[in-house]
């Protein structure tokens, strides 16, 4: 593994904020962000609960934020998001994993290894199996989830418009 999963703290305050930059000029959607693209701050950013909660409302669920850094510098080059539990919009449209990867550093592996050491953390929270979707079309992502031992259990319409192609797939990974 070139890569470690770490929870945001103010050491990685600049390169978050850039994180945020450099999605924003590649025009990328900020999954598994926690809103990063609705903030200014890092400070805002962190206070992920109640930031969230005024956002979501009584759809909120808790998450867990984690940083993927590389072992080698030090450099934040992504994010992944545990949501627990699923509410009906993330069990229908969004799971329990959402994650990124800088437009700079893709295609080098980091999406799959932050879901894998991500997946213990999540059988630690007591979970049994976790959902991941995905919009059809993205086939890097589709292919990070199937590498992990997703099994596709159907395809729904995306009435939230969360993708692009107007499908998403549905993915369980049994813990």
């Amino acid at each position: 593994m070139d890569l470690k999963l770490i929870k945001p703290s103010q050491q990685y305050a600049e390169q978050v904020m850039r994180y945020k930059e450099e999605m924003l000029a590649n025009n990328d959607s900020f999954d598994g962000c926690a809103g990063l693209e609705d903030v200014s701050s890092f400070d805002e950013w962190i206070d992920f609960e109640n930031r969230l909660k005024r956002k979501y409302g009584k759809e909120y669920v808790p998450s867990t934020v984690f940083l993927g850094v590389r072992l080698e510098d030090e450099k934040m080059v992504g994010i992944i998001d545990f949501r627990h539990p699923l509410s009906p919009f993330l069990l229908q449209y969004g799971g329990n994993i959402g994650y990124s990867v800088l437009p700079s550093e893709r295609r080098k592996g980091y999406a799959f290894q932050m879901l894998n050491l991500l997946l213990p953390i999540c059988r630690e929270y007591g979970e049994k199996r976790v959902l991941l979707t995905c919009d059809k079309s993205n086939e890097a992502s589709r292919r990070t989830i199937i590498k992990n031992g997703g099994k596709l259990e159907n395809e729904v319409a995306d009435e939230a418009k969360l993708g692009k192609c107007g499908i998403i797939q549905r993915y369980w990974i049994e813990l």
